[in-house]
């Protein structure tokens, strides 16, 4: 399990780390979307909502590759993560793959630090 959570926890890394970069500096090759998703996107980008998004993707995937603060880096991706999953269900089924392979990835590497998150889990607070 050990290797398994390392792997995912580096793909989580690679993955954010240059999906936050192409968001400032577009090198990888836009694809053919819905023109719903189009609409959808193109707002996002033009409104510069995206912005933050990209930064938290790039600081989660340093974190990521860097093995520090990994429960932090996991808080802060979960919500973009879901986003991503809700956007390609909603609106662009067949692009999901990258989407599952985040939240499979996630959901590894959540276990091997579910430890840190033990306080949320409490019925009660004390």
């Amino acid at each position: 399990m050990k290797i398994a959570t390392i792997v995912a926890r580096y793909l989580l890394g690679v993955l954010f780390v240059v999906f936050g970069l192409n968001g400032f500096f577009n090198f990888i090759p836009a694809t053919t979307l819905p023109p719903m998703a189009t609409q959808f996107f193109t707002l996002l980008l033009t409104s510069h909502f995206m912005v933050p998004i990209f930064l938290l993707e790039l600081a989660s995937g340093i974190l990521f590759l860097s093995n520090r603060y990994v429960p932090l880096a996991l808080t802060l991706i979960g919500p973009v993560i879901v986003n991503i999953l809700l956007f390609h269900i909603t609106m662009d089924p067949p692009g999901i793959a990258p989407g599952a392979v985040a939240t499979i990835c996630w959901l590894i590497v959540f276990a091997s630090v579910r430890p840190a998150f033990a306080g949320i889990f409490r019925q009660h607070s004390q």
